[in-house]
């Protein structure tokens, strides 16, 4: 089956020998890089490109055309080569297009040499770029992925070079641009542009158009599970000092990335031994996030392939059956029995065999997780880590922060981190509802509630410890003074805005402040003017924490909760919801828009989110503090040691 890839995503390539075909529906340049483990390109030589469209395992097309073919050897590129980049741009000075915006959307499909596609992938999204990273071809621990990539350059094909390290990029791509143009000279004219029943480009409307189907934000009472958040969205590149997009693994810097850690070489006969931070980044953190990324769609794609394959092990068994005994002869004696005998047997082997490969896929993972998990730095880690134990305030915030584990039914023991990227993109909701899952059905509600509110605690305090002092604000509601006791380690340690606020009033008066604090830095940002804000207005990063919502909350409370959960994001103002939803029903659809913009997470173990491409029901599980453990105040302790320190 082939695989519809968007960007950011990887599938396995069963096979070596490969073709990439491209349809643009323009002529474009369509070339390779090779890069190594880095992925730099260490010079000229390691380009596939109409001027030279011939390395060693890999041949390009040696003019612009709408439609390519590019070979792929993988076995017999240098051993040094670790990464395979599919390059197209546009060509400058023939009065075509100089903006990918104004051609149809880029379609890239990799096959075998029959012609079978492994996998697709459509460019949608691009607009000033005139050279596009369409896809890369990478070894990950001995196995060739592919990942769809679509990183636009709108400074062309030198940049796209240069991001790749090449040496003097912009007098190659003038190179290559120029036996473009000296090969469309000597060509004839494209023919009339066929039919849109012969068009093999793909027309798309947005980038979502081909996006794999998933589920959509959850509802207690209507859809079972929800998407998860890509860890690194698509964008444009970055413009100068401006801030850094994780859209490609390469980013600008004057230096070099650290190299990643490197495994040990593996025995004859034996698998490579995993390694913390086997992936690309720029620093060790960023390598454990990608690798993390990693882990989750190699587990995603192993059980997908297993459950398949089950599947078609079912389907083939019930279609034998009903093939032998279509005869009436055989539904009854010996002939029947054998025939039934032989179809489960059958059965039984192909499900033997997809599980011995699941096995292997799983023990291999495991065996990563187990290198990843200790290595992990305090914000990745869970409560249990010894990393807590010596962990300081950082000066800077960190990528991404741990919110969870992931892991499904085939082995409940690998866990997967989950992690939420910083700044927050999205608001939390923590569902103290009983009809939230089947083990919150069997809990009392009253404990239910505390342990969302523990749940919630235990979120701030890691948001706390992994910000800068005094660059993280938090802000309680708890109108009926229900979460006292959870609440107790935040207000005891000082670490709060102010006290908790009870009562319509102090949900007034806290709503109030936040909405006004986005109206300021709104317009502020507007009108280009953000060192005019008052100097009362703290700049950091907010969150209001809201326990047993809509207890004390009147219309207008309602509202303003509302427009913080839609547009304080994006100026730092960010929600962390305790609430049942059941409770709210009063209000009807009106709330619908508040539940989906937040990322529901339960107080318990929970099977409600969905990944974006198989649509595996991934069961949540909440950090858990390890019993009698003092690990929360020990960094609740550190984070106002911190603050006064600073003086703030």
């Amino acid at each position: 089956m082939t695989a519809e890839l968007v960007r950011g995503q990887n599938h396995t390539l069963p096979q070596t020998r490969l073709e990439i075909r491209v349809s643009a529906g323009t002529p474009v340049i369509a070339g390779a890089t090779l890069g190594d483990e880095r992925g730099t390109v260490r010079g000229a030589e390691r380009i596939a490109h109409p001027g030279a469209p011939q390395l060693p395992g890999l041949e390009a097309s040696q003019q612009a055309a709408a439609d390519h073919r590019l070979a792929v050897d993988l076995e017999a590129l240098p051993a040094e080569v670790h990464r395979v980049t599919v390059l197209l741009a546009l060509p400058v000075g023939v009065g075509g297009p100089v903006r990918f915006g104004a051609v149809p959307a880029p379609f890239v499909a990799v096959t075998g040499l029959d012609g079978t596609e492994i996998a697709t992938f459509t460019l949608t999204g691009l607009d000033a770029e005139s050279a596009v990273s369409a896809l890369e071809l990478y070894r990950r621990q001995g196995a060739w992925k592919v990942r769809a990539v679509g990183q636009g350059y709108a400074a062309g094909l030198a940049e796209m070079l240069a991001d790749q390290g090449v040496a003097d990029a912009a007098a190659l791509a003038g190179s290559i641009q120029e036996a473009v143009t000296r090969g469309l000279a000597r060509s004839v004219a494209p023919p009339p542009p066929r039919t849109p029943e012969g068009d093999r480009v793909r027309q798309a409307n947005g980038p979502a158009d081909h996006r794999l189907p998933s589920a959509s934000p959850a509802t207690p009472a209507a859809q079972p599970s929800e998407p998860l958040t890509d860890p690194a969205p698509p964008g444009p590149p970055p413009a100068a000092g401006g801030p850094i997009s994780y859209a490609h693994p390469r980013r600008q810097h004057a230096a070099p990335p650290s190299p990643p850690p490197t495994a040990p070489p593996a025995q004859p006969g034996q698998a490579a031994q995993p390694v913390a931070g086997d992936a690309t980044g720029w620093s060790m953190d960023e390598r454990l996030y990608n690798q993390i990324w990693g882990m989750f769609e190699d587990l995603a794609r192993a059980v997908a392939a297993y459950r398949s394959a089950v599947d078609f092990a079912e389907s083939r068994m019930s279609q034998e059956l009903d093939q032998a005994l279509s005869d009436p002869r055989n539904r009854i004696g010996g002939a029947g029995d054998h025939a039934r005998a032989q179809a489960r047997a059958k059965r039984d082997e192909l499900t033997a065999r997809a599980r011995e490969a699941l096995d292997r896929d799983l023990g291999q993972l495991a065996a990563e997780a187990a290198v990843v998990e200790p290595a992990l730095p305090a914000a990745y880690a869970g409560w249990g880590n010894p990393v807590w134990h010596a962990h300081r305030v950082p000066m800077e915030i960190p990528m991404a922060l741990r919110i969870g584990d992931l892991h499904l039914p085939e082995r409940a023991d690998l866990r997967i981190p989950l992690l939420v990227r910083l700044p927050l993109e999205r608001g939390m909701w923590v569902d103290s509802g009983r009809t939230a899952s089947e083990a919150a059905a069997l809990m009392d509600s009253d404990r239910l509630r505390r342990l969302a509110m523990e749940t919630a605690v235990a979120h701030v305090a890691r948001l706390l410890a992994v910000y800068p002092p005094g660059e993280f604000a938090v802000h309680v509601i708890d109108a009926a003074g229900a979460a006292a006791g959870p609440l107790a380690p935040l207000v005891e340690a000082g670490v709060l805005a102010g006290p908790p606020a009870a009562g319509p009033g102090g949900v007034s008066s806290v709503l109030a402040h936040l909405t006004r604090r986005v109206d300021l830095v709104q317009m502020a940002v507007r009108a280009g003017a953000a060192d005019s804000l008052p100097p009362d207005l703290d700049t950091a990063e907010q969150l209001l924490v809201v326990n047993d919502f809509p207890h004390g909350f009147d219309d207008r409370a309602v509202t303003q909760l509302r427009y913080l959960a839609d547009e304080g994001p994006s100026v730092g103002v960010h929600l962390l919801m305790v609430a049942d939803r059941e409770d709210a029903t009063a209000y009807g659809p009106v709330l619908d828009p508040l539940w989906r913009s937040l990322l529901r997470i339960t107080p318990v173990a929970d099977s409600h989110l969905a990944d974006p491409w198989v649509g595996h029901a991934w069961t949540y599980e909440p950090l858990a503090i390890p019993p009698g453990s003092r690990v929360l105040e020990q960094v609740l302790t550190a984070v106002a040691a911190a603050r006064r320190a600073a003086g703030r």
